[in-house]
């Protein structure tokens, strides 16, 4: 087994990221890292910083120097950061010293590796949005088709009360429609540019240093901090902690599914399963199971980073390093769980006959709270209670439906207590709300 699945050739279709996968790749790193150098050359040269043509002959090679990432492997073992090997391959590669003594000019090695990894981030939430709208579009239409399709709802696991596949779908939904909506305001929030230097003073930026970070902000497309965040990994957190919202909301969706699908109930069908080795009736819920595998994964490593988010003083080592080996995890986590859902839902198909089974297969005993509550309209709640218990037990005892049970006893009950298409409270709006909203987002 390789060391990570998401580098793995034999689990790359178990794994999918699409193309999150390779925003977290040495050569995209490296990329990144070299748009950021160029971008500050350019902002630089217009300020007055450095020479206009240094910064112009900077920002040209930038674009069209490629860096083998095994040439500075070593620099970057020597070193702790990969920049210092970076910057002495780039340097070689221009063959204009004249210019290129003016490259990284006041920068420090985070600077450049925080605002390259922000570049990649911003490419990764925006693929994670796309996602999450395509996953959205899926649940919207399956829950404008069923929106009253009745199926039992389920608490620890055991049947509680009727509600509809429709309000199903728009709960795992109405989270995903959250996080679609908070994507704004985590933007302006933590894509950060970083140019603050060594100690996070800007001291050898000079006496524009505010002005550069600002400008390269806008050239990056990236947002001015104000400040250093060299210690203060907020962002990264912030990004991570709307990851983690999404990929609970996804965890439950693979929960319910596997729920949904196990012998004996059967209530959906997957577009998508797996065959057994040695049992040819097995359907297994691959997809759903690789959701929930994903996250418990993302949920180790959303711990790791929450511990590399503790620095010291005013740069550390150890808890950056640390922070590295967590964020790709969960971005690529994130990614492929967000894969395999825009399949399971474009292809999830519920089955009315085994719904309309479970409805009716404990006894009618599934609107026990219902027929509780009509009682109460005739005597007090707590003898309604017990009346309704002791109906329960005889409908077990003598394997005879609750309905007959009652009607024999109460005749004036309502006639539709025990259809569950008049026990769904406000299931249908739910899903109607959830497709409105899914609608305009």
């Amino acid at each position: 087994m390789a060391a990570s699945v998401f580098d793995s050739p034999l689990y790359a279709q178990l794994f999918p990221t699409g193309d999150a996968g390779r925003l977290f790749s040495d050569t995209a790193a490296i990329r990144a890292m070299l748009l950021v150098e160029g971008a500050l050359a350019k902002v630089q040269g217009a300020l007055g910083v450095i020479p206009e043509m240094s910064a112009a002959a900077i920002h040209r090679a930038s674009l069209e120097i490629q860096v083998d990432p095994g040439a500075i492997a070593r620099a970057t073992g020597e070193n702790g950061v990969s920049v210092p090997g970076l910057l002495a391959q780039f340097r070689a590669e221009m063959q204009a010293p004249e210019f290129a003594q003016h490259v990284h000019w006041g920068a420090t090695s985070q600077d450049i590796i925080d605002t390259a990894l922000m570049l990649r981030l911003r490419q990764a939430l925006g693929l994670a949005e796309a996602d999450l709208r395509a996953i959205i579009a899926s649940l919207a239409a399956a829950a404008t088709d069923h929106k009253t399709l009745p199926l039992p709802a389920r608490t620890y696991g055991q049947h509680a009360t009727p509600t509809s596949w429709g309000a199903t779908l728009a709960e795992w939904g109405m989270p995903l429609c959250d996080a679609v909506e908070e994507l704004e305001a985590l933007r302006a929030s933590s894509l950060f540019v970083s140019l603050s230097g060594a100690a996070g003073t800007g001291s050898a930026l000079g006496p524009k240093a505010a002005e550069t970070r600002a400008q390269l902000a806008k050239a990056l497309g990236l947002n001015d901090p104000k400040r250093s965040w060299h210690v203060d990994r907020a962002p990264i957190l912030r990004i991570a902690d709307w990851q983690g919202r999404v990929m609970a909301a996804l965890s439950h969706i693979g929960q319910s599914m596997v729920g949904l699908t196990m012998t004996g109930i059967e209530e959906i069908a997957l577009g998508a399963s797996g065959a057994s080795s040695t049992m040819p009736q097995k359907q297994n819920p691959v997809g759903p199971s690789a959701i929930i595998a994903l996250g418990h994964q993302f949920t180790g490593q959303r711990a790791a980073l929450q511990a590399a988010a503790a620095h010291q003083h005013q740069r550390d080592g150890a808890a950056w390093f640390a922070e590295w080996m967590a964020v790709p995890q969960l971005a690529l986590c994130l990614a492929a769980a967000l894969q395999h859902a825009k399949t399971l839902v474009a292809g999830v198909t519920p089955h009315p006959l085994q719904m309309h089974h479970a409805l009716t297969a404990s006894l009618g005993l599934i609107h026990a709270e219902a027929l509780s509550f009509a009682l109460a309209e005739t005597m007090s709640r707590p003898e309604a209670q017990k009346v309704t218990k002791q109906l329960c037990r005889d409908a077990q005892d003598k394997r005879v439906p609750l309905a007959d049970l009652v009607r024999a006893d109460y005749p004036d009950l309502p006639e539709d207590l025990f259809d569950p298409m008049h026990q769904m409270g406000h299931a249908p709006q739910d899903a109607e709300a959830f497709i409105t909203r899914a609608n305009a987002l």
